[in-house]
Parts: C-alpha cells; sequence; structure tokens
C-alpha cells in the first residue's frame, strides 16, 4: 500500500480561516492525503489567505517565493493559493507565480479534490465563482478525526453592510446563513469526537436567520438554545457581531442560557459619530454605548471585546479623542486595533489619506489605554473563582492550559485535570495575557 500524500495548510487571519482550513483538509483527506507541520516533506501547500491587514497580497507572494526551492527539487509538489486573497486576485496569481497549480476561493473549496486531479494532469486550476452548490453539505461525509476540546463552527457567511473600509462583501459575498438542522448535526458530530465549547462563526454572525426544521427562519439566539440542549456540549460562544444586529432575544440570551459565556466581541471601531458615518457603519457612539449597557444589564459580568481603526480618512485629533473617550467608558477586557490600510475596490481607498507617523502615534495612544484596562480587568481576577475548560499540557511539568468562561488564559501549576475537563479554578496571579490558578478542590 502507497503511502499517503502529506498536505501543509498555512493559515492567515480570522477564525473562520481557521475552520476553512480544517474542511480543506478534510476535503483533500478523502483525496488520500494527511496533514503534515512542515512544507518540507509535503506533496501539497496551500495557503489559506486573509485580505484584511496590510498588504496581504504581497506577503502571499513573498510567501510563494520561499516555496520555489521546494518546487525545483520536487517537480510533483503542487501549491494552492485559496481564501480571501484568492478570491480577490486570482488570475493576477496565476499571472505572477508561475509555481502556483491552484487557485481557489473561499466559496469553492469543496472542490479542492478535482483541482488537485486537474493539477496532477499538469494544467492550472483556477475557481473563485460563489457556487450554488452547498460546500458544507459536500464536505459532510469526509473522513473526520478526534477533536480537542474546542471547535469552531462557521453558521453564516458574507456581508450586506459594505463598510467602506472593508472587503468582505466582495470576497465572501453576500450573507448567506446555513440551515439550522445542518449547523446542529455538525455541532453533535463534534461533540462525539471530543468537542466541548463550539465557536459560532460569521462574518456578521448575529445576523443569522438560517432556516429552522419548523420552516421558520431563526435567529442566532434562537440557534442558540437549540444549541444548549446538545448533551455532552458544555460552552457556546459566537464571533463577529455587528452593533446593529444585536437584537433583544439575544441580549436576553446573554442573561438566561446557561452555556452561553459571558464574552462578546462587538466591534464599534470609531467613537466618532462623523468616522462612524464615512466608515458606513449606520450606528452611532451613543448608540452603541447604550446598547452595551442593555448587555450588561442582562449579564453584569460580561466581558467586552472590541475592534479599533486609527487614522481612517478624515480622523481628526478630535475624532481620535472621541475614540478615546468611548474606550474610557467601556472598559474592554480584550481589543484589537489597527492603523488603517487602503484595500483597492473600497470607498476608502480612493479618499486622502493621513499621514503614517500620525496614525502611528494614535494607535500606540490607543493600545496603551486598552491594555490598561485589560490589565486591571485581569488583575481584578485574582481572588476569584472561575471555570476552566482545559486544552492542552502547559511548557512547564505539570502545568495545564485552559480557557476560562470569559476567555481568559489560565495555567495551572500540578493539574491532575486532562483536556476536555472543566473545573474550578482560584487565580492566584495575573500576568500580562495570562492568569494563575489552583485547583480548587
Amino acid at each position: 500500500m502507497a503511502d499517503p500524500k502529506k498536505l501543509f495548510i498555512k493559515t492567515y487571519g480570522c477564525q473562520m480561516n481557521v475552520y476553512d482550513s480544517e474542511r480543506m483538509a478534510e476535503a483533500m483527506g478523502g483525496a488520500g492525503y494527511v496533514e503534515t507541520n512542515s512544507p518540507d516533506d509535503a506533496d501539497m501547500i496551500l495557503l489559506n489567505t486573509c485580505h484584511i491587514r496590510e498588504k496581504a497580497a504581497e506577503k502571499v507572494y513573498s510567501e510563494l517565493g520561499r516555496f520555489r526551492s521546494l518546487k525545483d527539487e520536487n517537480p510533483d509538489l503542487k501549491i494552492g493559493v485559496a481564501g480571501c486573497v484568492a478570491q480577490a486576485e486570482g488570475e493576477e496569481i496565476m499571472r505572477r507565480q508561475p509555481l502556483v497549480d491552484m487557485v481557489v476561493g473561499p466559496q469553492s473549496y469543496h472542490r479542492l479534490p478535482q483541482m488537485e486531479a486537474k493539477a496532477r494532469e499538469g494544467k492550472k486550476a483556477l475557481d473563485t465563482d460563489f457556487p450554488l452548490d452547498d460546500k458544507f453539505e459536500t464536505l459532510k461525509n469526509r473522513p473526520k478525526a478526534k477533536r480537542g476540546p474546542t471547535a469552531f463552527l462557521t453558521v453564516q457567511e458574507g456581508c450586506d453592510k459594505f463598510c467602506a473600509f472593508c472587503v468582505v462583501p466582495y470576497t465572501r459575498g453576500a450573507e448567506v446563513s446555513r440551515p439550522a438542522t445542518r449547523i446542529l448535526d455538525e455541532a453533535r458530530d463534534l461533540v462525539d469526537r471530543g468537542v466541548r465549547e463550539i465557536t459560532l462563526l460569521g462574518q456578521n454572525v448575529n445576523a443569522y436567520h438560517g432556516e429552522g426544521p419548523d420552516g421558520n427562519d431563526w435567529s442566532l439566539a434562537r440557534l442558540i438554545w437549540a444549541l444548549n440542549d446538545i448533551d455532552g456540549l458544555e460552552r457556546i460562544r459566537f464571533t463577529t457581531s455587528h452593533p446593529n444586529d444585536m437584537d433583544e432575544a439575544l441580549i436576553e440570551a446573554h442573561g438566561t442560557c446557561e452555556k452561553l459565556m459571558p464574552y462578546l466581541h462587538l466591534p464599534v471601531q470609531s467613537g466618532s459619530d462623523r468616522i462612524l458615518k464615512r466608515m458606513n457603519r449606520k450606528h452611532t457612539a451613543e448608540s452603541y454605548i447604550r446598547l452595551i449597557e442593555r448587555i450588561r444589564a442582562a449579564r453584569p459580568d460580561i466581558l467586552m471585546s472590541g475592534d479599533f481603526i486609527v487614522g481612517f480618512p478624515e480622523e481628526t485629533d478630535a475624532d481620535f479623542q472621541a475614540t478615546m473617550d468611548l474606550i474610557e467608558e467601556v472598559k474592554y477586557g480584550y481589543a484589537f486595533s489597527f492603523k488603517y490600510s487602503t484595500r483597492p475596490g473600497t470607498p476608502a481607498a480612493e479618499r486622502a489619506q493621513l499621514d503614517e507617523d500620525v496614525k502611528s502615534d494614535r494607535l500606540y495612544r490607543l493600545q496603551e489605554r486598552i491594555t490598561h484596562h485589560q490589565r486591571a480587568i485581569q488583575d481584578a481576577m485574582v481572588g476569584r473563582e472561575v471555570s476552566v475548560l482545559f486544552e492542552k499540557p502547559g511548557r512547564l511539568e505539570g502545568q495545564m492550559v485552559g480557557k476560562s468562561e470569559y476567555l481568559h488564559a489560565v495555567h495551572v501549576a500540578d493539574c491532575t485535570a486532562q483536556p476536555g475537563e472543566i473545573a474550578r479554578v482560584k487565580i492566584v496571579e495575573s500576568g500580562s495575557n495570562s492568569l494563575s490558578g489552583q485547583l480548587v478542590g
């Protein structure tokens, strides 16, 4: 029997890309591939790309250049580019990098086995369509391995919001929600394979409106309540949300649904109404703050996370100060922040850009303020008991690492718990990005 072919996947960007990479591995598993951790011994290399970060395409070309020697040594090596950069620049990738055999967009990766077969015949394979066939349904019968205690599960893809800075509507397409029955079936399958915590994914996950088994559209709240009934599933999270899609049923679920964790990622991007309007966000700073007040009324201990873009075109010192004021009012436990960078084809890319030094200075000041609140929230956890889902051994002998219900990383020394176990832990120390604790009892 021939040895299985080896597949190396490098994943960039968001959790949805992590989920997509897992599905790609399952698709290619059905074609006789097993995953490897190194490109050096791979028979097929896939770069699953993200178009959100600055100079994303150039970084992909740079990475591809490093594989040239591998291709020279092994002419049978097949190299593919997947994801959002592939969707946006498919033909250009083929033109600029002849060593690339396959380019596949995020809506077509279930066709990878057919594309790989075409590449084996010496033909280039390009697929950046938005096909009518359901990629999730196509992949559901692929070989599936035992899983760790946490998993991502895509429930919604695409975006109809058309924020002025964002390429997602062009690379992922319009908002589409998966039928609830298929999501519940996948969740049960994940639990059967060892998963205890599921994070529901979507570009605008709280805009979910998939068909339910009763024939009616289900909201995200209704889907969460159905997931809550699955035996063996202990924790539910979701990301990423848009403030305009945060309805009352979902807010209420944070206070009443036992398995929905007290953590919410709710991007705002700016605290300036003028900039929010220029971003086409369709909410105001005031409406966002009032929304958080309602969420915290439902679940007072909830930990809030957010996204910020600084240096957006036309942002003044006053606009930036409004963002700093919002941060001071909300007090985020986590936040992701970036300097604005242009994305070809988006409205904001055509506007006059701020000086890079101004952007850098504002980003530094904003991150300093966010870090201050993050550390204060972490430090306040010392002395408290939390529930930790252990995921893996730590770097030290006898140490285990897991996540609290608030998504804090927690290290426990001399720990007898195993991956997948949930235990009470008393926090004894707060580090720069994690907590240390002791098992209770």
